[in-house]
Order: structure tokens, then sequence, then C-alpha cells
């Protein structure tokens, strides 16, 4: 190959000049945030734990690790239900746990976790999403620096564990009962004590007899804190929590921080851990209630009727007392109710004459 002494000389002053500039760094190596989640739940434990670690590698993942979670379990930061503090004052970037914990802030949160008696969890996931719940829950959450988002639901809960049989409303009268956001208050009114106590603690306070009763989730989640080993009586429905929203916050400087595709990747992967953690909750209820009660004596009982006319009657009184202490929980509520009305109209006419169809058929066969 011919070369002019001008080809070389300029060649060789280029090559010159290449060696004297910094090389380009790769775009996916650009730009990389590591974002502390405070977690209220203990690491990896069945269900909650692990979803919180799921939804850190999905945020993780679907940004090509520009943006990185790492998970603090209960306690490693801050404890359990000082996660949203934490993360609101910049200790954290996001938190992962349940709304209704905040509710000394504002009673407000409660409608973002469950209500006594209130929606379901599909039917709840369709306030948030198209009821104008999530612009509601901006407003509230912007006043302490948070941005949130649903990320999971257990569904539908159990009525919880007790030493001793339920039978009348005066069964309720003298005992302490981890439970709370309104559910709590319900139960206060009718003679129990309700204890708020974190979800690393329960357990211990059981067994101890620190308390007579517990709720938790359901029979998954329950198997796997041992509950049985210390009360064999096993309520349902639910009543209190009839879905538990289990949110993550955005320390919402941090949130305006990023780019509108990763926050768009973000709620994307927000809904996409909702969908997931429910699916799951049912995926592995059925064969542990089956343990529970073929394999270590739980004792199945459904609330009377009459015990669960009355906690409705009292619970409608508690969350329409909250609605009147200041104008925005107000808002809240009458969204809240104007939905819940139109739901259960669907609910009643198609999902609950279904399912009892359904055990109808299965029931004789």
């Amino acid at each position: 190959m011919n070369m002019s002494r001008k080809d070389f000389v300029r060649g060789a002053a280029l090559a010159g000049l290449g060696a004297t500039l910094p090389l380009a760094t790769p775009a996916i190596a650009q730009g990389r945030r590591e974002l502390k989640m405070a977690s209220a739940w203990v690491k990896n434990f069945p269900g909650f734990g692990t979803a919180a670690e799921r939804l850190a590698q999905r945020i993780t993942t679907m940004t090509d690790g520009r943006l990185s979670v790492r998970v603090f379990a209960a306690g490693e930061l801050v404890p359990p239900f000082e996660v949203f503090d934490a993360v609101s004052t910049g200790t954290a970037d996001l938190y992962h746990g349940v709304e209704f914990w905040w509710q000394g802030k504002s009673k407000a949160f409660n409608f973002f976790t469950t209500t006594p008696f209130g929606l379901t969890p599909t039917e709840i996931k369709s306030w948030v999403y198209y009821g104008g719940g999530q612009e509601l829950w901006d407003e509230l959450a912007a006043n302490y620096n948070v941005k949130s988002f649903l990320v999971g639901n257990p569904g539908v809960q159990m009525g919880g564990w007790f030493r001793n049989e339920i039978n009348s409303l005066d069964d309720f009268r003298g005992i302490t009962m981890r439970m709370g956001g309104f559910g709590g208050e319900v139960i206060r009114r009718v003679g129990a004590t309700p204890a708020s106590i974190p979800g690393t603690e329960v357990y211990q306070a059981l067994q101890s007899g620190a308390i007579d009763a517990t709720e938790w989730v359901g029979p998954w989640n329950d198997l796997a804190k041992g509950f049985h080993q210390v009360a064999k009586f096993y309520y349902y429905p639910g009543w209190h929590e009839p879905s538990s929203n289990v949110s993550a916050g955005f320390n919402l400087d941090v949130w305006n921080e990023l780019s509108a595709a990763d926050r768009e990747i973000i709620k994307v992967a927000c809904q996409a851990e909702n969908d997931e953690m429910e699916a799951e909750f049912h995926a592995n209820n059925g064969s542990a209630l089956d343990v529970l009660v073929t394999e270590q004596g739980v004792q199945l009982r459904a609330y009377s009727d009459d015990v669960l006319m009355a906690l409705g009657q009292m619970s409608q009184e508690v969350v329409a007392e909250a609605a009147s202490e200041d104008a925005f929980t107000r808002r809240v509520y009458d969204s809240y109710m104007a939905f819940h009305a139109e739901a259960r109209r669907v609910t009643e006419t198609s999902h609950q004459p279904f399912a009892r169809a359904r055990a109808m058929v299965f029931s004789a066969t």
C-alpha cells in the first residue's frame, strides 16, 4: 500500500491526538445510581420479605442496572414502623411497607391499605388505578415528601388467631389483640385492647401471653410464622382487612431527579409486582391451610353472622368518624365510598353468586 508523506503526517497527528483524549465511556456505564430500600419485613420472609427483594431486582433488571436497589431488612437501617419517616427525610430512598402504619400522621393513609368491610384486592386496585385513588394518594404523600405506589396484596385476609373461641361479641371483651388501622379501633370499642406490634415481634408476644390473639395475613404466611404452635382457633373472614395493600414509597426529591423513562419503568415494575404478589399468595394459601387443619390440628372457625353484623356496624361508625377529622380525609373517604358502592354492585351480582354456585356444584360431587 502506497502512502504519501502528507498522509503519513496526517495519520500520525490524529493518532497522537487520540492518545491525549479520554476514551469514550459506554453509555450503559454512565448515570448509575444505587437506591436504598428500607423494608418493613424480615429478610426473605415468604410473601412479604421476598416481594421486597423481587421488586428491587425487577427495578434493577428493567433499568439495565442504571438503578440498582439495595434492600435493608427490618431493623437493618431503621425499625419497621420507621421506614416511612426514613424515606420522608432522605435516610432511605424508598420503603416497602403498609400505609395504615402512618395513620398517626393522617387517618387518610388507612384507605390506601384497607378499611374494615371495605374494598377487595381487585376493587381497591381499580379505585387506585381508575377511580381517582392514585391522585389523592399523591396529594397526601407529597405533604411528607413521598411518592407511593401499590406493590402487592396478599388477598382477603383471615380473621385471626385466638387462644379461646369467639362465639359472641362478648368474647372480645378483655382480650388483647394485635390489630392495627381502623380495625384496631373497632375492637377497642367492643371491649378488646388493640396492640400495635411489628411483624418481627408478633409470635413472641402471642407465645408469652402479652397478647391473647393476633391477626396476621393468611394461611401461607401464618404457617411460616408458626402461630398454630401457640394458638389453635383460626377465624375467618378477615373483616378488618378485605385487602391489605403493600406499598413502595419513594423520596419525592429522588423521584423527581429520575428521568421520565426510569419513572415509567418503576411504575410498571410496581404494577407487575402488585399482580405477582397476589397470585403468589393465592397459589400457596390452599396447601398451607390444608397443612394447618389436617396436620397441625388447627380449629378453623367462621365468625357468626351476629358477630360480623356487630363488627360491621361499628366499622362504619369508626371510618365515618375518621373522615370528619379534616377536609382532606373527607375527600378520600367520599371517593373511596362512592367507588365502594359501585364496586359492590358488580361483586354482589357477579363474583359472589358465581362463588356460591361453584361451591354448590363441587360440594355435591
